[in-house]
């Protein structure tokens, strides 16, 4: 017998970081990691993976311009 308050707890924690990772892949258009991401029930782990250490990467390298290309 699982106890009926973990049950609501582990889901509700899912799918929160679930939402949040799903709604920031799709809003980036990168469809491999909403496929990732919608298919694997990690209990969150991909999803926090995702959210704090693949995000802030991504969004560094796209926001930095080449040397050349900066204003003085």
């Amino acid at each position: 017998d699982a106890h009926p308050v973990l049950i609501i707890t582990v889901t509700f924690w899912s799918l929160v970081w679930k939402g949040l990772a799903l709604w920031q892949a799709v809003g980036r258009h990168e469809r491999n990691w909403f496929i990732a991401l919608l298919i694997l029930n990690t209990l969150g782990i991909l999803e926090i993976i995702y959210l704090f250490f693949v995000l802030p990467r991504r969004v560094i390298s796209t926001t930095s311009a080449p040397e050349s290309e900066k204003i003085s």
